[in-house]
């Protein structure tokens, strides 16, 4: 899931940190939870917010795979940053966020899902999936 080069490890550990550290967190089911309860935020608010954090971190995500990717987010093998990639592209798709501006992401994400074990792991393939 690494490659074996130190840079290019560093490299897919820190788009892997992207999605991981600083957007999963920011949009999990507790901390929207919080934002509705704690602080009263709309629903409207609630999705400028999952809008906000996907987007800040597919940016910073999009640049690094247009440097770095190729038929993979980092070269032509499928890698770490593919295990957090898919699942969060699938979360950005269920709130509605946009995706059209990420054209490296989207790319990678697709050629992720064409191989079959990424396709029986994605979310959507799960007994208890929301529906998109």
């Amino acid at each position: 899931m690494l490659p074996k080069d130190a840079h290019a490890r560093a490299v897919v550990r820190a788009m892997s940190g992207l999605v991981a550290a600083d957007i999963h967190p920011l949009i999990n089911l507790r901390v929207l939870k919080a934002l509705r309860e704690s602080f009263s935020a709309s629903e409207d608010q609630v999705q400028d917010w999952i809008a906000r954090w996907i987007t800040d971190g597919f940016t910073a995500l999009d640049g690094m795979i247009g440097q770095y990717g190729g038929a993979f987010a980092f070269g032509d093998h499928p890698s770490l940053a593919e295990c957090v990639l898919v699942p969060q592209v699938y979360s950005a798709e269920r709130f509605g966020v946009d995706l059209l501006p990420f054209a490296h992401l989207r790319r990678v994400a697709a050629s992720a899902l064409a191989l079959a074990p990424v396709a029986a792991a994605h979310p959507s393939a799960q007994p208890d999936a929301d529906p998109l």
